[in-house]
């Protein structure tokens, strides 16, 4: 069948190319009928009557899927996003203006902590109707904050110091690649890893990372928590706490999950919507697209699982018991109803990533550098913001350029003059390549408000040199 003929039973014409090809297919293995007649007419009549019915088809499956993306096409004119924060590198708005021309695209925003990242910028909000971008999500799933109030006296700080840097060292594991021995337990490991091919092939690599943390951002810290009044929900009088504060994600694990369902997106992108690279989506009507939920969704109570596992470790060599805590995913993507212009209250899919949910009364944890609080939130639930806010300060300076710029012996030592210590980290890392907190935050006043504050005084990151994990 020629091009003529072929659209003149209906193929779009951008298909015509694949329909022909796989025709050609279809005849050398025998089940074609030819390329011309009745029966080769029947076969592409019957992929373009059900296109859905032949998408895992071993022949007829790629011009299933070209039919159902043929009239897809990026948005003429980008839907439009609003900014908080103004200390945003012109990058990331080039980025955000891409991710708003997504044919699914139907709600966005840019939070105070903005910068470039890979497709989605970091502290993008992306809402999508029917559709799961995995780069809008992140290579680092769930990366997640998580605070621990314990039952010791604040004045530990000082006058356990010892204590309180020995537990941190001998509980927390730090680098890429680094594993537990022996290895760690948590009732996640009895979930269903089965659910996707990546997420069985990865569930050994993911139990012997439990409980460790990776490279570049990864952190786990002590502080001073102060709360100026009671709050019910922490179930905690004003006053000072000794506090825990880690920041790490799904590891080696997220990263595959990350890379797989990416490339797979991508060499499912439409030839009318290539130019937007790593923005490629899986629809969630396709197998592709459930696999690729249901992998992301356990990695989030993957990442949520570290976590607790080291803040157990940390606790017990500490001889401290937890009495109240907050935590929270960003890198993540959630199905939630918004209201979306012209279309009414609807059920959307929110990338939120580098941006941390914020809906009315949910709490929350965004912290700053190792040298600057972080601050337990409460959610206001801004609908312009589609609920959400800053996940932390924002970097305002390249790694590279932060290794050129500084020594983190220097930077050590200034800090502990002030009262901090840092038992590893590099100097991509330091106080001075972050916004600062304090504008971030109030630049996102109507976003959320403080319930408590929390001050860094003994950090523990990776210092050996490893690629940046975050």
């Amino acid at each position: 069948m020629n091009r003529k003929q072929l659209q003149k039973i209906g193929v779009p014409p951008r298909c015509v190319k694949i329909a022909t090809q796989t025709l050609s297919r279809a005849a050398q293995q025998g089940t074609g009928f030819g390329l011309k007649g009745k029966q080769a007419k029947e076969l592409i009549a019957g992929v373009l009557d059900s296109p859905a019915t032949y998408l895992h088809d071993p022949l007829w499956g790629e011009f299933a899927r070209e039919l159902m993306t043929a009239d897809i096409e990026p948005q003429s004119e980008p839907i439009e996003y609003q900014t908080w924060g103004d200390e945003i590198d012109p990058g990331a708005h080039a980025q955000m203006r891409d991710a708003c021309r997504v044919p699914s695209a139907v709600g966005a925003a840019l939070m105070p902590d903005a910068h470039i990242g890979y497709g989605l910028p970091i502290g993008g909000v992306l809402a999508c109707e029917g559709a799961v971008i995995p780069y809008a999500v992140g290579v680092d799933i769930a990366c997640r904050m998580k605070l621990s109030v314990l039952d010791m006296p604040a004045d530990a700080l000082t006058k356990r110091r010892n204590l309180l840097e020995e537990a941190l060292m001998g509980g927390t594991k730090f680098g890429v690649g680094v594993e537990h021995k022996p290895r760690q337990r948590h009732e996640v490991l009895d979930r269903d890893w089965k659910v996707t091919h990546i997420t069985h092939q990865k569930k050994d690599t993911a139990w012997k990372q439990l409980g460790t943390s990776g490279s570049g951002n990864h952190f786990v810290e002590f502080g001073l928590l102060t709360l100026a009044e009671r709050d019910e929900d922490l179930n905690l009088d004003a006053g000072e706490y000794l506090a825990l504060l880690s920041h790490s994600g799904s590891r080696g694990a997220g990263a595959a999950v990350c890379n797989y369902y990416s490339q797979m997106a991508q060499r499912m992108l439409p030839e009318s919507c290539k130019e937007l690279g790593r923005l490629a989506w899986l629809s969630l009507d396709t197998e592709e697209g459930q696999d690729y939920w249901a992998a992301m969704n356990l990695m989030g109570e993957y990442a949520a699982a570290s976590h607790a596992v080291i803040h157990r470790l940390v606790a017990k060599l500490a001889g401290a018991k937890v009495i109240a805590g907050v935590e929270n995913h960003h890198n993540f993507a959630w199905k939630e109803f918004h209201d979306v212009p012209g279309m009414g209250r609807r059920e959307v899919v929110v990338h939120r990533k580098g941006a941390t949910p914020a809906a009315a009364g949910e709490l929350g944890v965004i912290p700053g550098s190792m040298a600057d609080p972080a601050f337990v939130v409460r959610g206001r639930g801004n609908p312009q913001s589609l609920t959400s806010a800053s996940h932390g300060a924002g970097r305002r300076m390249s790694r590279k350029k932060a290794k050129d710029t500084y020594r983190f012996n220097a930077v050590k030592t200034d800090l502990a003059k002030k009262g901090i210590t840092v038992l590893a980290a590099g100097s991509d890392e330091v106080p001075g390549v972050y916004k600062d907190i304090r504008q971030v935050m109030a630049a996102q006043e109507d976003l959320v408000e403080v319930v408590a504050q929390f001050d860094p005084k003994i950090v523990r990151m990776c210092g050996d040199g490893s690629k940046a994990e975050d």
